[in-house]
């Protein structure tokens, strides 16, 4: 079974060490969305500016474009992005239907802990808010699991792995 899965949240939620994590333990590859954010995103972003939609489009496209290439070669993909939005994840799911969603939410004050401890990152705490604001959770009939960031990695990456190895109906 080959599964394209996309770890979303807010910056600080540890979308990338889980996402690293399931990539390995799944034996597919592991893509960083932020790589992907062209220099004009990643200016605004290191400048305090929040991206909008215009300015995501882009890069959500470049995103659903991987998905799209691993579902055509049948192969496992694990994207780490933010997904904030329904519509985003629209996108993405235009580049694989079958794609499923892991998504890591906390407490705005464990975030800010985490991001004001994060080093050599270009997504500043002081955007932490706006992410919030943006964020639409997935709803029930997105195929998405959500775990609180309180969980300990190592349980919350032992049942995402059960829910993905689970085909869904």
């Amino acid at each position: 079974m080959s599964l394209r899965v996309v770890v979303m949240g807010v910056s600080g939620c540890g979308k990338s060490t889980l996402g690293k994590r399931l990539a390995r333990a799944l034996r597919i590859p592991f893509v960083e969305g932020d790589a992907l954010h062209p220099p004009a995103n990643v200016q605004r972003m290191a400048a305090g500016i929040a991206l909008t939609d215009a300015d995501r489009q882009g890069w959500l496209e470049a995103l659903a474009d991987r998905l799209r290439d691993a579902r055509q070669a049948d192969r496992g993909l694990v994207i780490a992005c933010s997904a904030l939005r329904r519509r985003y994840r629209d996108i993405l799911r235009d580049g694989a239907a079958d794609v499923r969603f892991v998504h890591l939410h906390g407490d705005p004050a464990v975030l800010a802990r985490r991001l004001a401890r994060r080093r050599g990152h270009y997504m500043p705490a002081s955007l932490l808010p706006s992410q919030l604001e943006t964020l639409e959770p997935p709803g029930p009939d997105e195929d998405a699991i959500a775990f609180d960031i309180r969980t300990p990695p190592g349980q919350i990456t032992a049942e995402a792995l059960r829910h993905l190895q689970t085909p869904t109906p």
